[in-house]
């Protein structure tokens, strides 16, 4: 049975408070950079693995901090089996305290014990984050442990106010070996089985279809240039051909994958083609049963009246069933107007 696995990278980047202490961090680095950055990881290293599907609860450009609210609702309609809530700790002001800490819901039966301890044991053996924290393995009435349907867990994988915590959660490597631990851990506790690479080397092609990420539009190389490594952030094949950038579907297992990608590259700023097949967005929608769609941004209300949240638009959702003038969303399970799906 596939498993589904909700992951969370806590805050936005305008969070009031959340950043590393200045007189540690002169860029004070927002702490949804620190954790965005082990959540790309995380998603990076799953593909390796079969028998999953993931969903991200953040904002990915880290302009809006979701409300909690929305981010379980999101989790909770998804159907998750597991949510990893990313974070990094504060509190020691400057001290060389820190360590990382792993907290579960108080009593909690569905994150036991047992996984709270593999989680935290995974994280230290690869990154060495001790620390001194004399309760390493907290319980907490935190509303992502709290209002979560499935086994959640919160990660405080470091401390942005501690001299010893701050030089090692700013590097690379730690936000590295933080999904490692993470990823090996999803898949030991879900029995993920790793993908077995082609014998040619070369990722796996869907019919040989690309999405071209086109920043020929921008005045600005510089401005091209940057939201290009954003491209790269969401998804490292992307190859620069000329002025565009190639995002090779073949590299997932499956091309719902490649399409979510692909609309993460239009979030980052892009045009988004499909090479021999014109823009990806302007699609004629296919309105039948099993089908694909996308609720387009401008729409406001389900066919039954209700606000759509912004969380659902720009996402792909199945069609389960089709009305005269509307469908009935699989993932959200609610109808919506076709006029307001491409």
């Amino acid at each position: 049975m596939t498993k589904k696995i909700a992951i969370d990278a806590g805050h936005g980047l305008g969070t009031p408070g959340k950043r590393v202490l200045k007189s540690l961090d002169s860029k004070e680095t927002r702490e949804w950079s620190l954790n965005s950055r082990v959540a790309d990881l995380v998603e990076k290293g799953l593909r390796d693995y079969s028998g999953h599907k993931t969903i991200r609860l953040d904002d990915m450009t880290g302009k809006r901090d979701i409300p909690l609210k929305e981010r379980t609702d999101k989790a909770n309609s998804f159907g998750a089996d597991i949510l990893v809530s990313i974070h990094h700790n504060a509190g020691i002001n400057g001290g060389s305290g820190g360590g990382i800490v792993v907290y579960r819901y108080p009593n909690s039966t569905t994150f036991t014990r047992d996984m709270q301890r593999n989680l935290y044991d995974k994280l230290i053996e690869h990154t060495g984050l001790k620390g001194n924290r004399a309760n390493p393995l907290g319980e907490a009435n935190f509303h992502m442990l709290r209002e979560s349907r499935m086994p959640a867990v919160l990660i405080e994988n470091g401390f942005m106010d501690s001299s010893a915590d701050v030089p090692i959660i700013l590097t690379k490597k730690h936000a590295e070996e933080s999904a490692k631990a993470i990823v090996h851990f999803l898949a030991s506790e879900y029995k993920l089985k790793k993908k077995t690479a082609p014998a040619s080397g070369k990722p796996r092609e869907a019919g040989g279809k690309l999405y071209k990420v086109q920043i020929g539009a921008y005045s600005k190389k510089s401005n091209a240039d940057s939201l290009a490594e954003k491209a790269k952030k969401f998804d490292p094949s992307v190859l620069k051909e000329g002025n565009l950038y190639k995002v090779q579907i073949g590299a997932y297992a499956n091309e719902d994958n490649a399409k979510r990608r692909a609309q993460e590259a239009e979030w980052a700023g892009f045009d988004v083609y499909i090479a021999g097949g014109g823009k990806a967005s302007s699609q004629a929608p296919k309105l039948a049963v099993g089908d694909k769609v996308k609720i387009k941004s401008s729409a406001k209300n389900y066919a039954t009246g209700q606000t759509i949240p912004a969380w659902v638009k720009g996402k792909s959702h199945t069609i389960q069933q089709v009305g005269s003038d509307r469908v009935l969303l699989k993932e959200i399970v609610s109808w919506v107007k076709k006029s307001d799906v491409e």
